[in-house]
């Protein structure tokens, strides 16, 4: 039997080793190619933690925190570093939850003590001490009956809940310093990699963790508080207790007994709430407001949102009338070259903003005006019979990308905007320690959505992510705070319809392509959720823009 392999990094240097070596061991000889430390690997397209050993011949890449698989390992194993510190701070009188993510970092509360400002310092210094010993992380295979058995054992009743809907024989959970967890994807070889994050003490015992992203793998940037984004998620987690439903177990109690169908109802009804109360708001205020500019990031239902928005100021006596913002892209060969050499259809300099603001202006005058039709496939404006005119308390919604930038319509006056920002700020976690990233509701949405009414397989939805979670970050994400309301478009029960479509679309992205790794990431998630059907969703709802059968299309 041979007793070396052969590495190949990045399908072009080989070097060889004994078998059985770590991936922690060999990553020492790739150090040099990266800035910061290496804490996760590609063995033959899987995912795997650096604490695997190497038992055949492979090709191998390496992730350090800048890249996405790197990051979301630094933030997995960032939390079990304060799990495992907030129980050797206050041992069993406290209890540590982690919400939901929030600028470059996620929010946490501690249950049991009451916490203040100075004891978040004191539990980062003590992460910090942990970080300074550079422990190593064990990762074990156990049963999944006895990690049931010893979770119920230390009263953590929602982990040992969530194994009863699992099917696997045996799980891997991590230990260190004695503490056991549960987490959703492989955790850093050891503590001393983690070395770059802040915590900041918010209120009424939460506090947030920040770290660096791939946007920003310098270092942990100052915590900005989004006061209007961080109370919508305060809401809906409060609004989640109350209906009890905060995580998966309960989810999956209410569907194992059949009961969804009510959930449904109430998450619709909860959606419709915000839509019907800015409704309001803007009807108070319609001898001002003339635009009113919806934005979000991708597959955050902005579509339906301002249809059903429509008919909700309808209801109350205003007439309104939608106009796209990709009416009005420049000609294709006046179209913007980003740093890449192509066309850079995201930017705000894509979009004709002097006529745009030349016709609202022309329309909030009472002008008749002959609005364009953008022809995708000639790549110009074109103007047939689409004539609009306003009459008095008469108004425009626009839906878009750059909607909350005011250089988008610089020439009218912030008085007569009404800004809505949307998205679904999902307050279901997997359990107390295993959060859902928001990103992947959208990511779930957009997958199903393209492969039904755009042909596109999972697999090129994936290859896309980056470039429309890149335009996020540099057009949407720094207008956020700049609304007058927000939407929250998350469901509490999506998730269970969505396994339904998505699951087999992420199956088949094939082992060879270069996002099958995430296409499992996903499936892992899914499998935590048991499926609901979709036949009682109402064809009016936010979820129907992606599953089909809305009322609205």
């Amino acid at each position: 039997m041979a007793s070396k392999i052969i590495v190949t990094y990045k399908n072009r240097d080989q070097i060889e080793f004994d078998k059985g070596v770590t991936l922690y061991e060999v990553s020492k000889h790739f150090q040099n190619h990266y800035n910061y430390p290496i804490i996760a690997a590609r063995v033959d397209n899987d995912i795997v933690g650096l604490n695997e050993t190497l038992t055949r011949s492979s090709d191998v890449k390496f992730y350090d925190r800048s890249s996405y698989h790197g990051n979301t390992t630094y933030g997995r194993t960032l939390q079990f570093i304060l799990i495992v510190a907030v129980e050797e701070l206050f041992k069993e009188k406290a209890e540590v939850t982690i919400e939901h993510s929030i600028d470059k970092g996620f929010y946490c509360e501690i249950n049991g003590v009451d916490i203040d400002e100075p004891q978040i310092k004191k539990l980062e210094k003590h992460m910090k001490e942990i970080v300074k010993t550079n422990k190593l992380i064990s990762k074990l295979s156990v049963s999944r009956l006895e990690a049931i058995k010893y979770f119920k054992s230390k009263k953590q009743f929602v982990k040992s809940r969530n194994l009863k809907y699992t099917s696997n024989t045996y799980i891997n959970i991590h230990e260190l310093n004695g503490v056991y967890d549960y987490f959703y994807g492989d955790l850093a070889y050891s503590t001393g990699v983690i070395n770059d994050f802040k915590l900041t003490y918010i209120k009424d015992n939460g506090f947030v963790v920040s770290f660096p992203d791939v946007y920003n793998p310098e270092c942990t940037l100052d915590y900005k508080h989004h006061k209007k984004l961080f109370d919508t998620f305060l809401n809906y987690t409060k609004w989640g207790r109350t209906v009890k439903v905060s995580n998966a177990a309960d989810l999956n109690d209410i569907v194992s007994r059949g009961e969804y169908g009510d959930l449904i109802r109430l998450s619709e009804a909860y959606y419709n709430s915000q839509l019907s109360n800015i409704s309001e708001k803007i009807c108070q205020a319609k001898d001002r407001i003339k635009l009113i500019l919806i934005a979000g990031p991708s597959s955050s239902g902005k579509t339906t949102s301002s249809k059903k928005l429509e008919i909700y100021l309808r209801s109350r006596g205003i007439q309104t009338y939608r106009i796209s913002i990709d009416d009005y892209f420049k000609d294709r060969d006046e179209t913007p070259i980003n740093s890449k050499g192509e066309p850079d259809f995201e930017s705000l300099n894509a979009i004709d903003v002097t006529k745009f603001n030349l016709d609202l202006s022309k329309l909030l005058n009472g002008e008749k005006v002959l609005l364009p039709e953008y022809n995708f496939i000639l790549g110009k404006k074109e103007y047939k019979k689409r004539w609009l005119q306003l009459k008095e308390n008469e108004m425009i919604i626009i839906e878009g990308l750059h909607s909350l930038n005011d250089d988008l319509t610089p020439i009218i006056e912030r008085r007569a905007k009404y800004k809505i920002y949307l998205s679904p700020l999902t307050q279901l976690n997997i359990d107390p320690h295993n959060r859902i990233h928001t990103s992947d509701i959208r990511k779930l949405r957009r997958i199903v959505r393209d492969n039904k009414f755009r042909g596109y397989s999972a697999a090129e939805t994936l290859k896309m992510w980056k470039n429309i979670r890149s335009g996020e970050e540099q057009y949407i994400f720094p207008f956020q705070d700049h609304n007058d309301s927000i939407i929250n478009s998350a469901l509490l029960y999506e998730i269970g319809v969505l396994r339904t479509y998505a699951e087999p679309l992420l199956y088949s992205v094939p082992p060879t392509d270069s996002n099958y790794p995430e296409a499992i990431r996903l499936i892992n998630l899914l499998r935590n959720f048991l499926t609901i059907p979709s036949e009682e969703v109402s064809e009016d709802s936010i979820l129907r823009e992606f599953i089909g059968n809305s009322c609205f299309y």
